[in-house]
């Protein structure tokens, strides 16, 4: 995965809060915690068979955006990520938003297969 040519790596995720949160349009509910966070990013990031980036930087001075295009299975897919940092700089809150809404739908089935049996998994249990 490379930005500009450069290999890429979300720097933010090194740096999430103990309280950060997640949200996205494959999510159900928020996850919250940077356990959890970290864990959900990591396996949603092992998903994309190719990252190709828009844009990855500041959006003001509290926040970061990416937009990249990706495959998933093969299907392509378009994401923007918005991260908010908190006074301390740290990650505070986390949106991705998947798109269209057959890349969406197919995201939320590959996390809730790479998530059954465990606690993650509620946050997609009611994808068709």
């Amino acid at each position: 995965m490379t930005y500009m040519g450069q290999p890429y790596y979300p720097k933010w995720l090194d740096n999430l809060a103990d309280d950060v949160t997640l949200e996205a349009a494959a999510m159900d509910g928020a996850a919250e915690g940077a356990d959890a966070v970290r864990t959900i990013l990591v396996k949603a990031r092992e998903q994309y068979e190719q990252q190709t980036f828009n844009y990855a930087g500041p959006a003001g001075e509290d926040r970061f955006v990416e937009d990249y295009s990706s495959l998933v299975r093969g299907m392509p897919t378009d994401v923007v990520v918005l991260v908010t940092f908190n006074a301390a700089g740290q990650t505070q809150r986390i949106v991705v938003n998947h798109r269209p809404r057959t890349a969406v739908l197919q995201f939320a089935r590959v996390m809730l297969e790479n998530f059954a049996g465990t606690p993650h998994a509620k946050h997609w249990e009611g994808t068709p």
